[in-house]
């Protein structure tokens, strides 16, 4: 029964849809020539957009949404390593804004779950609903530890898409300096060595665990200690209640952790012993075979070199300016070929360092593989419910991956490229109050100021002041 004062349905339904109307208009991706890519991208937005849009900072994205019960409406890190990026450019700063601090909110119960495996700090969950550990299984709950790195890397890549440093005054801080207590208090000091390391953890490859020395693991922790020094630097430790040895300690670590590095194939090894694996590439494994977490045992499959989802991949995606061409182009060539991408999370990343690497093809491969996962039922789950996180990876294929968008120095660089049987491809996006259409064809990009002041931008290697439409030739 209606309440009294409540609105009839033709008004509800013309409110929503003028919010929807309101929100493709900004978020829309058009593709032109390639209908099932169209398709992918627009059905993704949809289903992201339906399950969360920010109003609520108690609230976050569930893996299935509404689609499915699997993983309970459960909270993962998928949000901040692969939605926050596309929200940051698709909605008011108040969505990404309150999906952070959704974990600041988290904050007592995060150092509660440190507490329980007897160590300092704060350790935000693999799963929860609440911000207490949900999971109840170890090589997940005790090892997974990567995704304490990436509650960091996502306070630093709000603050550096929007420039909003207030932010890690009111909150950020607090929780870096958490997160970096517990890398301290995680790590060991091997005397053989001379080195600090990590053991017994779970990468991202969930394919493999209780591993020691995973690179990305590693170089999270000292990623986060680093850039929580650099946020301290005109403050009073004293204030946060920070000592001397703390800070001492931790520049200790920053300066000596343990990186395994392979001479031969000059790349970051996964893990310690990961290259005494019998290494064969995933195109050698028999249609059979796949999805492996369907058609082989578990102890067959940790056993394999054949990896879930990007892991050392992952970090030189989060990191990408810290590691060059050819470094990139060693990693991505020896890792790629072991991916079986059985992680609804995986193709974007390879997605986008593949059109950083000039391969074009596999980056459009990956870009149709995450677009149409749930579509084409690529790995024979969606009967499950839809993999709505990993939806925002189609986003990043285009906007991060086929349009090269970066933020450097606050300002925003692209460098795009035309996928094959595309004629066009064209997208919005805000930028510190700006509004911004990228439109893509074979010979030329072009950027219209659509709201907003004006500002500098850079298009392949070319800076000009964005204050009217500017064509750009390849």
């Amino acid at each position: 029964m209606a309440r009294e004062g409540a609105k009839d349905y033709g008004t509800v339904r013309q409110e929503h849809t003028e919010a929807w109307e309101a929100r493709w208009e900004k978020a829309d991706v058009v593709i032109t020539g390639d209908s099932a890519a169209q398709q992918g991208i627009r059905y993704n937005i949809f289903q992201l957009f339906s399950t969360y849009y920010g109003e609520d900072s108690r609230l976050n994205v569930g893996p299935k949404g509404f689609t499915g019960e699997k993983y309970g409406g459960a909270t993962y890190w998928d949000t901040e390593a692969f939605i926050l990026p596309m929200y940051l450019a698709l909605t008011s700063e108040e969505v990404p804004r309150n999906l952070l601090k959704y974990r600041y909110n988290q904050l007592a119960e995060a150092k509660m779950n440190a507490q329980k495996i007897g160590l300092p700090g704060a350790l935000y969950p693999m799963v929860t609903f609440t911000g207490i550990e949900c999971h109840n299984e170890w090589e997940i709950t005790f090892e997974e530890i990567h995704r304490n790195g990436t509650m960091a890397y996502a306070i630093y890549n709000y603050v550096n898409y929007t420039g909003d440093t207030k932010y890690l005054a009111e909150y950020g801080l607090e929780v870096l300096i958490e997160i970096s207590r517990f890398w301290a208090g995680r790590v060991h000091l091997s005397e053989r060595l001379d080195r600090y390391m990590i053991h017994g953890v779970t990468g991202p490859n969930e394919y493999e665990n209780n591993v020691n020395n995973n690179w990305f693991t590693n170089y999270l922790a000292v990623w986060t200690l680093s850039y929580t020094l650099q946020q301290l630097e005109d403050e009073d430790f004293a204030r946060f209640g920070i000592t001397e040895d703390e800070v001492r300690v931790w520049r200790d670590i920053v300066k000596r952790m343990y990186f395994p590095y392979d001479e031969k194939w000059q790349i970051f090894v996964q893990h310690d012993t990961f290259l005494d694996k019998e290494l064969r590439p995933a195109d050698t494994l028999r249609e059979t075979d796949l999805p492996l977490n369907q058609n082989w045992s578990w102890d067959k499959i940790l056993r394999s070199c054949f990896i879930k989802q990007a892991d050392v991949l992952q970090g030189i995606y989060y990191f990408g300016d810290n590691f060059d061409f050819d470094t990139k182009q060693r990693n991505f060539e020896f890792y790629e070929p072991l991916t079986v991408h059985e992680s609804s999370l995986s193709p974007s990343v390879h997605a986008v360092l593949a059109s950083e690497l000039g391969k074009e093809e596999k980056a459009v491969e990956m870009y149709e593989r995450t677009a149409r996962l749930d579509l084409d039922n690529y790995n024979n789950d969606t009967d499950d419910g839809l993999h709505i996180t990993s939806m925002a990876g189609s986003w990043l294929s285009i906007v991060q991956g086929f349009a090269g968008m970066r933020v450097r120095a606050g300002k925003l660089h692209f460098d795009p490229f035309l996928p094959k049987g595309w004629t066009e491809y064209a997208f919005k996006i805000n930028f510190r109050k700006s509004l911004i259409q990228v439109s893509v064809k074979d010979e030329e990009t072009v950027l219209t100021l659509l709201d907003g002041a004006p500002l500098v931008v850079k298009v392949y290697g070319e800076e000009r002041q964005l204050d009217q439409a500017q064509v750009f030739s390849k």
